[in-house]
């Protein structure tokens, strides 16, 4: 760390649909690790880096719905870059509205050479695997970015959850995290900013509930265990194209993707895909409490391929756009008695 009184962080910041992604540039110490793994792992464990995270994403520099993410190296020489994806409770293993972000990032920088007529891949190491972000531009303009995720599945279906405003059966899926999803109509809820801080105590409640449930539990890898967030959900008539739903994700703790949440709408293509309901061409309209919108389709599913426990695959692509709302240098003074921060939810 520097001997200065002041320690200085810049960023630029994002958002995708609404919501946030805030990504440091200059002012964060190399985390070790061989892969982005590897490297959450460390930072999870770090005061230093957690420090930083806080700083980033608690009041006064950021609030209890902030996002974003420390660049890193790639795992190997088959990407262009890594991330660390962050929120006000830690560090997560997947993020598609960040990963968004990052392809126009990448691209408005020239941090990868682009096509100013056609499509760029930016190809980026996750802590849930490898991930691409495909930047369509026209006469040097990005006008959307295809996430594409990994491998994803439903892992099962109306599962009963008690809690404190009864029982509701949900539906679990893994999409680089894993989700539980439950239509607000049967909680007596509609995915609108009236009903907010209703449908955070619900996702949080249920969140917690199955967290340790043994369905929550990853089939190889522990690290991408539990319950990531709830997707509450909307289920509308379906369009000419496909299926139509609005949701809120409630992720972390009680933290809500302003977005329709992109490795969130992964998770929904999954058990879309699984049910029969999104087929083969189809294009899922998926859009988030602020009425700003993603669309998704099944991009993949190998015949016969099935994850480790046994449950057919699909890879989601999901399409939407990113645009930069500021360039920050932020301070934090040794002396300043409010450090890094605090979070008011």
């Amino acid at each position: 760390m520097s001997s200065s009184p002041v320690q200085a962080i810049t960023t630029v910041d994002y958002h995708t649909a609404g919501e946030p992604f805030r990504i440091v540039l200059d002012g964060v110490p190399e985390i070790p690790g061989s892969t982005v793994g590897e490297r959450r792992v460390f930072a999870q464990e770090s005061e230093e880096i957690d420090r930083l995270r806080r700083l980033l994403c608690h009041e006064p520099r950021g609030h209890a719905d902030m996002y974003g993410g420390f660049l890193t190296p790639a795992n190997d020489d088959g990407a262009d870059f890594g991330v660390l994806f962050w929120h006000k409770d830690g560090f997560s293993t997947a993020c598609g509205h960040g990963t968004i972000a990052l392809g126009v990032w990448a691209v408005e920088t020239g941090r990868v050479a682009s096509d100013p007529d056609g499509e760029t891949i930016v190809t980026i190491d996750v802590p849930s695997g490898r991930v691409e972000a495909r930047v369509l531009q026209t006469a040097g303009r990005i006008t959307s970015v295809t996430f594409r995720n990994v491998e994803s599945w439903a892992i099962a279906t109306a599962v009963p959850v008690e809690t404190s405003r009864g029982t509701f059966h949900v539906d679990l899926s893994y999409s680089g995290a894993i989700y539980a999803s439950l239509n607000a109509a049967d909680a007596g809820l509609e995915v609108t900013p009236r009903h907010y801080t209703d449908i955070i105590a619900i996702g949080r409640e249920i969140k917690w509930k199955l967290n340790d449930h043994v369905l929550a539990q990853h089939p190889t890898d522990p690290r991408l265990s539990g319950v990531y967030g709830t997707i509450v959900y909307d289920d509308f008539d379906d369009t000419e194209a496909g299926p139509h739903q609005r949701n809120a994700t409630v992720f972390a703790d009680g933290e809500v993707d302003r977005s329709p949440c992109g490795s969130g709408t992964g998770a929904r293509v999954a058990l879309l895909a699984a049910s029969g309901r999104l087929k083969p061409g189809q294009v899922f309209t998926h859009d988030s409490i602020v009425d700003t919108r993603f669309l998704a389709r099944v991009f993949d599913a190998p015949a016969g391929t099935t994850s480790p426990d046994g449950h057919p695959m699909v890879v989601p692509e999901v399409q939407g756009m990113a645009y930069q709302t500021g360039e920050h240098r932020f301070t934090l003074n040794t002396f300043d008695d409010v450090g890094t921060g605090f979070v008011l939810r």
